[in-house]
């Protein structure tokens, strides 16, 4: 049952990361960061949120319970 959450985490994890790099890179945040010169904040959230589950799943997936 927990490498099964694990890797549901893992996977979402991914999928956050991966669509944190779209909103990076669509039309609308490039234009932001030339005239602002800061990243998109939902692009950094996606970032963080994607990393931080996708390293709980791994932890959850080697973990060894009891």
């Amino acid at each position: 049952m927990q490498r099964g959450i694990g890797v549901i985490c893992l996977i979402v994890g991914v999928l956050l990361i991966v669509k944190g790099h779209d909103v990076a890179t669509s039309v609308a945040s490039q234009f932001k960061q030339i005239f602002v010169g800061a990243p998109v904040d939902k692009a950094m959230q996606l970032y963080l949120g994607g990393t931080c589950l996708g390293l709980f799943g791994l932890f959850l997936i080697f973990w060894k319970g009891k």
